[in-house]
Parts: structure tokens; C-alpha cells; sequence
């Protein structure tokens, strides 16, 4: 083939992958098609019902415009319920400060801030609930500053347009078929699983890959949690599946985990005993995709109760054993919950997976809200602007909206940039294709193509800001109503006042309370050693909630992390040994507390005890011998209870030896 031949075969391919990055799938034509269709039809019931804000009706479905039915549907149910709080708060402020603007603003910002500074705490579509209900008194309450008296009826239309708008984007994804949550969550978690595994499998065999990709895997795994809560509403029986995804998703954090201490506890060894090596085998058999964890389970089970009952094995290789029986029952709940939700039926547990989120980000949040809807006011009526409630209503929304991204300045950056091409997008429909005609089919079809844009860009991750602001505020520029107004001062002054407050969140996250790398990791630091103090106390919530709180705290901390390769392993690899000391304690004290109720081992359970307290490693040591020893004539059930203490208290103990310099800066060891 000739050197023209290949340059031409070569610029082919590379026209054929521009084609396939640009053009959209079908599967986003369909979507596209979706939110069309639910916003014209929910228009078009607005219209007929004759309310005064029907263009809400349409904004509604644009904010619900997610890709799969259960998405929808679990954002669909907050977005209700937060309405309707924000409605009744706004009636309720109405009421008190009608007569006196100034406190109204007040009590506005201060619920305003309450409501994001709620939404830190909350995930998904809860804190999107949080949230709406904090702006929704805005668009009701500040929106009629001018006119008290319609706070009533305004409340009663937004809860009806927004009602409207829920029916008919349920309607349209139910008639149409949209894609169910609980198949993609099927095939995702099921790669997540081998994934896992695979990585178990190279520890087990080349040893611990590193803090980093440790780090990699749990931010795989954390990604199915938001999309997990929304099975429960999309299935009659979406509440077991629901709990199935989640039930694998916290053991696929233990299974990961346990891998790592089993290879750790392996490598402390001089040789690993038979029983050693015999559970490393079992382990690696559980790696495999077709392989039954039950059987695995029971022998670990023996394993562990026959080296207490000889009483003389190492501490390192009850760790080990332990670690190996953690992760076999990890795999279980691991298969379990991945067969609930593919078949449906109970799983073998429900566990909750709570999110870590730090107070001082929460307040800074929900002040740099209250701090840019407070200057903006002053701002606004100093210079006695026109449509003053409709910018404060922008704004109030945009920094709200801004409060639940995962990254506010990127958020803003995409506001900045959604913004104006809402209003060149309104502007051509409105005065180009419209023109002056009355008529709800041309209305439609203007619509179609800056709707059918905007749910591409928001199906892109890049550019999902800018697609969701284009979608949201095209219909509230546009303002569809039944007959058309067509005032182009109007319309400028909106554009211009939206525009203003994209540049006011902008600026906002930028410059007031601003949060630094390094303040996000102070802030991840402070919490995890407030977490390592109360389960050093005793106290906390059981070994599954830390386990999802300890790997949510080590995703933020890895993704704030900085500095050089070897500089972010090292900050990493303390963050981890922070969790995995802070778990080993929560667990001992749950086992001691429990082994007190049997007189021949409340002495010793208390003083291992006491030693968690001291934070003492050389008494962790001398009480899990104590109990290794007396668990020789203990039954087979009390055995497994020892087991799981000795093996935590030399976690703990592990872990104070290793990082002793680094504690000691934290104030926790004299």
C-alpha cells in the first residue's frame, strides 16, 4: 500500500473517532426525545390548567432530566417534598415580616443557609431536597416581596406546576421505556466485583499494590452508591435490590480492605503455619469468578476456632486467619447482594453506607450563601436596580445549586458560561423563530433543538454544567406563557440580571470563604482524629458504618491530596492507618464488651479494654495474649468472639508502632 494510501486511510480513522466523540448515540437521542416530549407536554397541561406559572411546569422537568427511570424518580419524590417545605416556609415568613423587608431578607438568607448547610450532610437526591427547599422560598416568597398578599396563590401554583412537571416526565419515561437504574447498577457493580478481586488476587500473590491504588478502588466502588438509593422507587421490590447493591458495595470495601491486612499480617510472619497458607489458598480460590464463599466461610471458621483452641499461635498468624474469615464473608455478602439485585428476594443484610462530610466545610458553604445573597440585596437596592426580587431569586438559586456539586468552582465556571447562551438561546426562539406568532405547536418545535442541545452536553461530564444551566434556564428566559408576551426590554433586563448572577457566583466561590487543598485536608485530618478518639473511647457506630464513613474520608483526602508522588503516597498511606486503627478499636470494644458477660474473661476483656484507652500498644499486646490464652477452654461461638479481639488489638497495636511519631503529632500518644 502507498504512503498516500495509508495518510488517506489514516486521516479516515481519525474522522471516523471524531464522528464517534461528536455525534451523539442513540441512547442520547433518546433522552433528548424524552425531555422534549415531558416538557412540551408539561407546558401544555399548564397552559390548559390555566396557571400563572406554567413555564415552571417545564423548568421542573428540565431539573428531573436524568438518564435512568429510578434517577428521576428518587430526585422527582425530594423535589416534591422540598417544595412543599419551602412553600410552607415561605407562607410562614410571609406572615411574620410582611410589613418589614428587611427582617423577611434576613429570615430568608438565615433558612436559605440552614438548607445548604443541611444538604453537606446528606447525599444524592436528599440533599437536592435539602436544598430546593431553601431556594423554592425565594422563588415564592422574595419573588412577591411587592405583593404579600399573593404569597398564598403563588405557593399553590408552584406546588401544582411542579407537580405537573413530575407527572409528566414519569409519564413520558414509563410510555417510552427510559432505561431502569437497577441493570446499569447490575453491571457495574458486577465489574466492580471482579475488580476487585482481581485486585485481592494481586495482593495475595506480588503483595500490597499501594495506598494509592487502594485509593482508586474504593472511588470506583463509592461511585455506585447515589445511583443504589435510587433503585428502591423504580421496582416493586426495588427496596430489597436496593439494599442488595448496597449490602456488596460496603463488603466490596471490606473485602478490599481485608486483602491488604492479610497480606501485611503474611509478611510479618517468619514462615506462615499450614493454616497460614491453607487460608491464603481458600482467599485466592474466592478471587475466582465462579467460586462458592459458604464452603470458605466454615473452614476459615474451623481454622480460627482451632487456633484458639491450641492456644499457643502468634499473634500475627490469629491476624491473619481472622482477616482471611473477614474477607471470605465479605465475598459472600459481596455475592449475595449482587444476586438480590439481579433476581430480587431479601439479602442476607441492610446495611446504611453514610457519607463523611466535614462541619467546617458545611458552615463555610452555607455562609458564602448567606454572605452573596446578603451582598447582592444590598447591592441591588442600594442602586434601586429594576426587578430586584428576580435577580435575588437568581441568585438565591444559582449559589444554592452551586452548594450540592462536587466541585462549586467548577460548577460556577459552567454557570458562567451556561448563562448567556440561555439567554442567546431565548432571545433567537423567542424574538427569531417565534417572531410575534401565538400559536403552541411553532412553540414546541423552537424549543426542540436548544433542548435536544442542551441534554447533549449534559450527558457529556465536562460539559454537564453548562448542558444543565442551558436546560434549566432556557425555559425561565423563554417564560412560555398562554398569550406569548413579547417585550424586549424585559426580556434584556432578565438576561442581564441572570448573566449578573452567574458573575455573582463566580466571583463568590472564589473569594469569599474561599477552601484551599490544604484546608481540605486539615479539615479531613481533624475529623478523622475526632473518629479515632471516640472509637478509642468506645463509642461510635457499629463496623459496617465506619467502614463506609472511613472510605468516604479517605476518597476526599486522596482527591485533596498534593504535593509529589512520594509526598501524597506517604499522607496517604497515614490517612489509611488512621482508618484502618480507628476500625480495629471500634471493633475490639464491640467484642470486649460482649466477652465481659462471661465471668472467666471479664477481667481480662476489662483490661484490654483499658489498654485501647491508653492507647498503649505493648498492653494491646499482653491482653490479646491473655485472651488468646484463656480462649483454649472457651466454647467454639466464644472463640470466634476472641478471635475477632485479639486480631483487632494487634491492629491497633500494628498501627501505633508504625505511625507512632505521626500520632504523637496528632496529641493522641504521650
Amino acid at each position: 500500500m502507498s504512503a498516500g494510501a495509508d495518510a488517506r486511510l489514516s486521516l479516515h480513522d481519525r474522522a471516523l473517532a471524531f464522528a464517534e466523540r461528536v455525534i451523539p448515540k442513540p441512547a442520547a437521542w433518546a433522552f433528548a426525545v424524552r425531555i422534549w416530549l415531558a416538557m412540551t407536554l408539561a407546558l401544555y397541561a399548564a397552559f390548559w390548567l390555566q396557571l400563572s406559572s406554567a413555564s415552571s411546569a417545564a423548568v421542573c422537568v428540565a431539573i428531573l432530566a436524568q438518564p435512568t427511570r429510578g434517577q428521576a424518580l428518587s430526585k422527582a419524590l425530594y423535589r416534591f417534598l422540598g417544595t412543599i417545605v419551602g412553600a410552607v416556609v415561605a407562607i410562614v415568613l410571609m406572615a411574620l415580616f410582611a410589613q418589614d423587608r428587611v427582617l423577611l431578607l434576613v429570615g430568608f438568607a438565615t433558612w436559605l443557609g440552614a438548607c445548604v448547610f443541611t444538604a453537606h450532610f446528606l447525599q444524592d437526591s436528599r440533599a437536592y431536597g435539602a436544598m430546593l427547599s431553601g431556594y423554592t422560598v425565594a422563588v415564592i416568597a422574595i419573588a412577591h416581596i411587592d405583593a404579600p398578599q399573593s404569597t398564598f396563590d403563588a405557593a399553590v401554583d408552584r406546588v401544582a406546576a411542579i407537580t405537573l412537571g413530575i407527572v409528566a416526565i414519569t409519564f413520558i419515561n414509563d410510555a417510552l421505556g427510559s432505561p431502569s437504574i437497577w441493570r446499569t447498577v447490575r453491571d457495574t457493580l458486577g465489574g466492580a466485583i471482579a475488580e476487585t478481586k482481581a485486585f485481592a488476587r494481586e495482593t495475595l500473590t506480588r503483595g500490597d499494590p499501594g495506598s494509592e491504588r487502594a485509593a482508586a478502588l474504593i472511588r470506583k466502588i463509592a461511585a455506585m452508591r447515589a445511583d443504589a438509593s435510587a433503585i428502591a422507587g423504580e421496582l416493586d421490590d426495588g427496596p430489597d435490590r436496593a439494599a442488595g447493591a448496597r449490602s456488596a458495595i460496603a463488603a466490596l470495601y471490606v473485602m478490599a480492605a481485608a486483602a491488604r491486612h492479610l497480606a501485611a499480617a503474611m509478611a510479618r510472619l517468619p514462615e506462615p503455619s499450614p493454616d497460614v497458607a491453607e487460608a491464603r489458598r481458600l482467599c485466592l480460590r474466592l478471587c475466582e469468578p465462579e467460586d462458592d464463599p459458604d464452603e470458605a466461610v466454615l473452614r476459615l471458621s474451623d481454622l480460627v476456632t482451632a487456633a484458639l483452641h491450641a492456644g499457643q499461635a502468634p499473634l500475627d498468624e490469629i491476624l491473619a486467619l481472622q482477616r482471611a474469615l473477614d474477607f471470605a464473608r465479605a465475598a459472600l455478602f459481596a455475592q449475595d447482594g449482587h444476586r438480590a439485585l439481579a433476581l430480587g428476594g431479601r439479602p442476607l443484610r441492610d446495611v446504611p453506607l453514610p457519607t463523611h462530610r466535614d462541619v467546617p466545610e458545611a458552615l463555610r458553604g452555607a455562609m458564602r450563601v448567606v454572605v452573596a445573597f446578603g451582598l447582592s440585596a444590598l447591592l441591588l437596592i442600594a442602586t434601586g436596580w429594576p426587578a430586584t426580587s428576580f435577580a435575588l431569586v437568581q441568585v438565591a438559586a444559582t449559589c444554592a445549586l452551586s452548594s450540592t456539586a462536587p466541585d462549586p468552582r467548577v460548577f460556577a465556571k459552567g454557570v458562567l458560561i451556561g448563562m448567556p447562551l440561555a439567554a442567546l438561546c431565548a432571545g433567537i426562539v423567542l424574538f427569531g423563530a417565534l417572531g410575534g406568532v401565538q400559536g403552541f405547536p411553532l412553540l414546541a418545535i423552537a424549543m426542540a433543538p436548544v433542548v435536544f442541545a442542551a441534554c447533549f452536553l449534559s450527558l457529556n461530564p465536562p460539559t454537564f454544567g453548562i448542558g444543565f444551566i442551558l436546560l434549566v434556564f432556557f425555559p425561565v428566559l423563554l417564560s412560555p406563557a398562554n398569550p406569548q408576551s413579547y417585550d424586549p426590554q424585559g426580556f434584556l433586563t432578565n438576561a442581564f440580571l441572570v448573566i449578573v448572577a452567574a458573575l455573582i457566583l463566580f466571583f463568590t466561590v472564589r473569594t469569599i470563604l474561599p477552601i484551599s487543598t490544604a484546608r481540605h485536608r486539615v479539615f479531613a485530618l481533624d475529623s478523622a482524629r475526632r473518629a479515632l478518639v471516640e472509637a478509642l473511647a468506645g463509642q461510635g457506630g457499629d463496623a459496617s458504618t465506619r467502614t463506609s464513613l472511613n472510605s468516604d474520608r479517605l476518597l476526599q483526602f486522596a482527591r485533596w491530596s498534593s504535593g509529589s508522588a512520594a509526598v501524597r503516597r506517604a499522607s496517604l498511606d497515614r490517612a489509611f492507618d488512621l482508618a484502618r486503627m480507628e476500625s480495629a478499636a471500634a471493633r475490639a470494644h464491640a467484642q470486649l464488651r460482649g466477652l465481659t458477660h462471661d465471668a472467666s474473661l471479664r477481667a481480662v476483656a476489662e483490661r484490654a479494654r483499658a489498654a485501647i484507652e491508653a492507647v498503649d500498644a505493648a498492653r494491646m499486646r499482653e491482653a490479646a495474649q491473655a485472651l488468646l490464652a484463656a480462649g483454649a477452654g472457651a466454647a467454639s461461638e466464644t472463640r470466634l468472639h476472641l478471635a475477632r479481639a485479639v486480631s483487632d488489638l494487634a491492629t491497633a497495636a500494628h498501627v501505633i508502632e508504625g505511625q507512632g511519631r505521626f500520632l504523637r503529632r496528632l496529641g493522641l500518644l504521650a
